[in-house]
């Protein structure tokens, strides 16, 4: 089936690889060996790589070609305070555009986030964290503003560490609170609520700090890269 995935099937495999830090940043990414890596041609590696450069997870050098990016501290800085902004609009336009299928989703993750957190089980917790906030920003009903909100987790998610909060339950108190607010059509509330939580989250997140890969470019950054957890 070589070459039958689609460029966007590859963009998400590699951009996967580089969140989990199975291609390290610094790494250099060599089409042929993406290639064959993910079982596919030349063209849709190719193309993904255009579409993780302009996401910013993948970068050119000159001599070396397509590069896992290295992101800075501030660049990394900057991605919390644009989450800050943009998770209270989503939450705003949620409760104005909300359909009752994303209602639904959102009431059953807030019931079973507060189950797991009573019973602890942070890699549940985790998941389920992160499905709250993709839904709620699906049900914002601007494909552009769920496009940048989902783009944000996933970079903040490769830059940082989240280390679990000694607040697990007090969070799934607030995403529920949200969610009420969001079922009521309250946009205003919802909006300070989110932002409240978002501050809140800012306390759990640590900078991860893997150093430079240095990676030769005869070898493949598969078999170089350091797994950064």
């Amino acid at each position: 089936m070589r070459g039958h995935i689609s460029a966007h099937a590859v963009c998400t495999a590699i951009r996967d690889d580089i969140v989990s830090g199975v291609l390290a940043p610094g790494s250099r990414l060599i089409e042929d060996i993406l290639a064959a890596r993910y079982g596919v041609s030349r063209v849709p590696v190719r193309e993904a790589l255009r579409t993780l450069q302009s996401e910013g997870f993948v970068t050119t050098r000159h001599h070396a070609g397509a590069c896992v990016a290295e992101p800075t501290e501030q660049e990394a800085a900057d991605l919390l305070d644009i989450r800050a902004l943009l998770e209270p609009l989503g939450a705003a336009r949620a409760a104005a555009r909300r359909s009752p299928a994303h209602l639904k989703v959102l009431r059953g993750l807030v019931r079973l986030g507060r189950e797991r957190a009573r019973h602890g089980h942070p890699a549940d917790l985790r998941q389920l964290d992160g499905w709250f906030h993709e839904t709620l920003a699906q049900a914002a009903g601007s494909a552009s503003l769920t496009a940048l909100l989902t783009q944000l987790r996933r970079k903040i998610e490769w830059m940082y560490t989240v280390e679990p909060p000694a607040r697990v339950a007090e969070s799934w108190d607030e995403h529920g609170a949200v969610l009420d607010a969001v079922a009521r059509r309250d946009a205003e509330r919802a909006r300070a609520l989110m932002t409240a939580h978002i501050e809140r989250s800012l306390l759990v997140h640590r900078l991860r700090r893997p150093g430079a890969a240095e990676v030769s470019g005869s070898k493949p950054p598969v078999n170089t890269a350091r797994v950064r957890h």
